[in-house]
């Protein structure tokens, strides 16, 4: 066979598409059983025949309401003049997806439009809420009465779309069926009770004197207006909205008919903006707004009803994409009549433009132009992802949900929505309140977000917010309040090259811009002058660390809502950086590790050059690369140059060394910076594999001295190893000869043939001298694009150490898993913060399938056959590892997870990410309550049978626990310090890994030892399930065990005491006490 060609492929991958788009029948359930259709219609059926009898009053009389029911409206102000009086609607039609067919559940919604009759409407009822009053009264007067009706389960209040001008009435089926359906009753006038002139977007339906006279002390009397009467084009769109209610309907069952496509598209395009949470709320991009733009596209012949609803989901998406309703907007009108409104008369009154068939509605009046092109970001993202063939676009889109933490690198709240009040009048938006009937949220939200959009303008790709939501109330209860609708929650999504920049540069001294920008930036404005000779205004933020820096925006954010807005710095609760604590040492100023790993790379590539350029060596060095992994900025601590202080330490002058002294606490810990030193391949180097090691302890010697001589450093060789003081750092040089790997492969069989096999030996020495430099730089490069994936690894690790499982799970497979976040980042963008690096990488372990799939991550695109890799890895899965991790270099084998984790350990870290997640969201988005981030890094300890509490002044890395000591001990260094001549201290001296070591030699047949190695005060130990059993009398399995009899038979069991006694015993110094938790466990 030949290969496919590009057309053939293309075609392929639609076939495959349009599978998917079949398979939606099966993974979303878009309409209601027959069954249930049955049941709903019936419901529907009954709510028509117990429509109720007239009442006539005041309109502000409203005695004949009974005490049970509050009129479903915000009365402000509360004189409205004219009579109510109900009668029994003329028509009850239901609108919306249900009758069309495109509702998705878990939420079915049925909506049915109540046509109010022409006799309870007087003239000008078009002015001052007159309709608003009577719509509200309306359906509290049916709310009264279904609420004594037993067919109901609930009769409760919302705002539809969260617009308080326009309450609707939500009733339920009693029993079991309560969740079925959710009837929403909608009043809407009789056809021609209003000229729909009256209602142009440049029209005044709201008495300025009215409006202002009668202000009420709860929602505040904000100022004063202008004389004249302004526009009121969101009052007027919400009237219209009512009025053009059926004729919508009409128009989509006229699009819907014959077009089975747009049905499924529809149910695909629902499902992609709620996985966004797009599709609810004040301005949302909802279902019908969907619906409506779905039809425009099939009216400009853009969708034809051929299509299937894959190609209906992929060119309504490449629609949003290419269109900025912002700027062109679109109109379903086909008669253009000259008395209608125009485009650009749309455009001048709203921020985003669709307008309805009519002409008269403009369908996205609430939207904000920021949510508008945060839809257009998201779609143009989408196409990204469906024109990717290494990408499963169906499962990326529509099945993995971006809600705000994860999906922006930033996040912060306004605690406090009431304060948008005050910055009503800060930034003078007398006419727009009275537009939004009082509604400050409203009316400030738009003004807000654009102001915080030109202050991050270059810095932030999409400044977003949220979307007011107010939850639906009870008919006995008050309606909600315009601050009901709680904390506004804002994202900023970056771009990363110059987020963190310190300098905002405006334009020259003497130019007209001058004014203006210094007007923006208020006092932290101030001439400065440039290297190219220009005086110029400026902004410049006070940032020292690379933490800092990349809080910059917050410092901004914070700036330009006191400045323009009057929203106080303690109503923003920022969480962009909340996180980073835990991976901080010492003072807040030094930062949270970034410089110290740029000095331990400057330093280590000084060391490079160094050892390239020494002279006497018998061969040349051909590679030195780096291993360790501060030298890919993973490290969770990088090392700091330190000095050890001689008296703290008992010297040993004959071989210039210091130990540890017994009297003093333990020393601070100095890590090894692992360097494989590869050597050129000459016919000198032996073919033994015991000669090899004496050649290279040879060299290893020889590069010591060389060092000393050459460049006056500290060195000390060793066997397998050279140690090297540089600059304050320890770096440990070790020799490598590339067929070494090979000649240890070598085996010779008994009829004396010599063949190659992989042993344990030669399988460490490629994964230290070949694998891992390969990893190292990768990562590093990696590093470059990315500039925080350092700090995510950093975070993601020091999570894993938090919860006791850093030995159970490698750390270069947790810099692999970080490093797909970022490789393979659909449907998210590329993190450019920590934080969401972390929540994400949460997510990732928490939810990707281990069991049926291998995760590829692409390190250099080195990869193109990641189908292959499926294939075979589906194969052979029982013989592969619980966690497969396939790399350019490491195809079938995953050798980073190899021998961990566990099935057993791999479960435990997918409920702890699970919950950690769950704990770390609720947290960060609930402003109100205090934020203790650092509750996923400390352990649940009442999993575990026993706990070896250590003495703190011997745990040489106690300053890096997650909750800092309040007491601290010298360590016996001088930190920071870059001496040249030195007494060689300890290097890599930790007693509680000596002691675990040995802890797990003489008791791993018993238990499990788990304990986190970045200043864990508790070693935390558990039983193995069979460890308990009675074992048959042997001499050769008694450690740890005694000899008892059962059932007339000689038998082991452990014995417990004398364990915990040799915890104890093994740990002399080092532990504290032991606690044992009997009550877990029993012999």
């Amino acid at each position: 066979y030949k290969p496919p060609t590009s057309e053939e492929l293309s075609q392929l991958k639609e076939t495959e598409d349009l599978f998917h788009s079949s398979l939606l029948r099966l993974q979303v359930s878009r309409e209601a059983h027959k069954e249930e259709e049955e049941k709903i219609d019936a419901f529907l059926h009954e709510i028509n025949n117990r429509f109720v009898c007239p009442v006539c009053s005041q309109l502000t009389d409203q005695a004949w309401l009974p005490k049970g029911v509050k009129v479903l409206f915000l009365q402000v102000p509360f004189t409205v003049k004219g009579r109510f009086r109900f009668l029994s609607p003329t028509e009850l039609k239901v609108v919306g997806s249900y009758l069309l067919g495109t509702c998705i559940k878990p939420e079915i919604n049925m909506d049915v439009a109540v046509t109010m009759p022409w006799e309870i409407f007087q003239d000008k009822d078009n002015l001052n809420q007159h309709y608003h009053w009577k719509r509200a009264l309306y359906l509290a007067h049916i709310a009264q009465h279904f609420s004594k009706e037993k067919l109901f389960g609930s009769v409760k209040f919302a705002y539809m779309n969260s617009n308080h001008l326009k309450p609707i009435l939500l009733l339920r089926p009693q029993g079991k069926d309560e969740k079925m359906v959710t009837v929403r009753l909608h009043a809407c006038p009789a056809p021609g009770l209003f000229k729909p002139s009256c209602f142009y977007p440049s029209k005044n339906n709201v008495r300025t004197a009215w409006f202002m006279e009668q202000s009420t002390p709860k929602e505040g009397r904000v100022g004063s207006l202008q004389p004249f009467s302004p526009p009121t084009l969101h009052y007027n769109s919400s009237i219209l909205c009512d009025m053009v209610l059926l004729s919508h309907l009409h128009f989509l069952s006229s699009a819907a008919t014959d077009f089975l496509g747009m049905k499924d598209g529809l149910a695909l395009l629902k499902v992609w903006l709620n996985q966004r949470q797009l599709s609810k709320g004040l301005g949302c991009f909802s279902g019908f707004l969907v619906s409506m733009l779905v039809a425009y596209l099939l009216m400009k012949r853009k969708i034809v009803k051929m299509m299937s609803g894959y190609q209906v989901l992929r060119s309504t998406l490449q629609f949003l994409a290419t269109t900025d309703l912002t700027v062109t907007g679109i109109s379903l009108a086909k008669d253009v009549d000259a008395s209608l409104p125009v485009l650009d008369d749309f455009h001048q009154a709203f921020e985003v433009v669709f307008v309805d068939p009519s002409g008269l509605v403009n369908l996205c009046a609430d939207m904000t132009a920021s949510k508008y092109h945060q839809v257009q970001f998201e779609a143009k993202r989408s196409m990204e992802i469906l024109d990717d063939r290494m990408v499963d676009g169906f499962q990326v889109l529509l099945m993995t949900a971006k809600p705000m933490l994860r999906a922006f690198d930033h996040v912060f709240h306004l605690k406090h929505a009431s304060k948008l009040q005050g910055a009503c009048k800060k930034m003078q938006l007398l006419n727009e309140l009275m537009d939004r009937g009082g509604n400050y949220v409203a009316t400030a939200l738009p003004f807000v977000v654009s102001l915080l959009a030109r202050g991050l303008a270059g810095r932030a790709l999409l400044v977003a917010h949220s979307l007011p939501q107010i939850p639906e109330w009870s008919i006995d209860a008050e309606p909600p309040k315009h601050k009901d609708v709680g904390p506004l929650t804002f994202g900023l999504l970056f771009v990363p090259e110059f987020a963190a920049s310190t300098l905002e540069k405006g334009p020259q001294a003497d130019h007209p811009e001058a004014l203006d920008f210094r007007t923006f930036w208020g006092e932290k404005s101030e001439l400065r002058r440039f290297q190219d000779g220009s005086i110029c205004e400026a902004v410049v933020w006070e940032a020292d660390t690379i933490c800092q820096k990349r809080l910059i925006p917050e410092q901004i954010v914070r700036h330009l809502l006191k400045l323009h807005a009057d929203i106080p710095e303690s109503s923003i609760c920022y969480s962009g950086a909340l996180l980073e604590s835990v991976i901080r040492t010492g003072q807040k100023e030094s930062g949270t590790g970034e410089e110290a790993m740029v000095s331990v790379v400057c330093s280590y590539d000084d060391l490079s050059r160094k050892l390239w350029n020494l002279k006497g060596l018998p061969l040349t060095v051909t590679a030195v690369q780096g291993v360790h992994p501060a030298l890919r900025y993973t490290d969770v601590f990088p090392p700091i140059p330190m000095k050890p202080i001689y008296s703290f330490h008992t010297r040993i002058r004959t071989k210039q060394l210091l130990l540890p002294s017994e009297e003093k606490p333990c020393p601070a810990y100095i890590a090894p910076l692992k360097i494989i030193c590869h050597m050129e391949g000459s016919g000198q180097w032996p073919q033994d594999k015991e000669a090899i090691k004496r050649i290279k302890a040879a060299f290893h010697l020889q590069l010591a001295e060389l060092l000393q001589q050459q460049h006056q450093l500290v060195c000390r060789p060793a066997v397998t190893h050279t140690d090297v003081y540089k600059e304050g750092y320890v770096f440990r040089l070790q020799v490598a000869y590339h067929r070494e790997p090979l000649i240890l492969k070598e085996v010779v069989t008994p009829e004396g043939m010599l063949k190659y096999q992989d042993t344990e030996d030669s399988r460490q020495l490629e994964l230290e001298t070949l694998h891992l430099p390969y990893l190292t730089s990768s990562l590093h490069g990696l590093q470059q694009q990315h500039p925080v994936f350092g700090s995510t690894c950093r975070l993601a690790k020091r999570w894993v150490c938090a919860q006791l499982l850093s030995d159970n799970i490698s750390e270069e497979c947790v810099d692999l898993l970080v490093a797909f976040l970022f490789l393979h980042p659909a449907p998210f963008t590329p993190p450019s913060s920590p934080q969401v690096g972390f929540l994400r990488f949460l997510d990732l372990l928490a939810t990707f399938d281990w069991k049926n799939n291998p995760l590829i991550v692409n390190l250099n695109a080195g990869l193109t056959g990641e189908q292959a890799i499926k294939n075979k890895f589906v194969a052979a899965r029982s013989r592969l590892p619980v966690m497969f991790i396939a790399t350019p270099k490491d195809r079938w084998s995953s050798m980073w997870t190899q021998e961990r984790p566990s099935v057993q350990i791999l479960q435990r870290l997918l409920v702890l990410a699970s919950e950690s997640l769950r704990a770390l969201e609720e947290q960060l988005m609930d402003p109100l309550n205090s934020q203790d981030v650092k509750m996923v890094f400390r352990p649940p300890l009442d999993f575990y049978d026993v706990l070896i509490h250590l003495n703190p002044n011997q745990i040489p890395r106690h300053l890096e626990s997650v909750d800092q000591p309040l007491k601290s001990f010298s360590r016996g260094v001088v930190k920071n310090s870059t001496a040249v001549k030195i007494l060689f201290p300890v290097v890599d001296y930790d007693p509680v890994q000596c002691y675990l070591q040995e802890l797990r030699d003489a008791f791993s047949d018993l238990a499990l030892f788990f304990y986190d190695k970045h200043g864990g005060e508790v070693i935390a130990v558990l039983w193995k399930p069979l460890s308990f059993q009675p074992q048959p009398f042997k001499v050769s399995s008694m450690k740890g065990r005694m000899v008892t009899t059962l059932n007339n038979e000689l038998v082991c069991v452990p014995n417990v005491e004398a364990i915990l006694e040799d915890f104890k015993v093994l740990g002399e110094g080092l532990v504290k006490s032991v606690e044992a938790r009997t009550e877990k466990w029993t012999i």
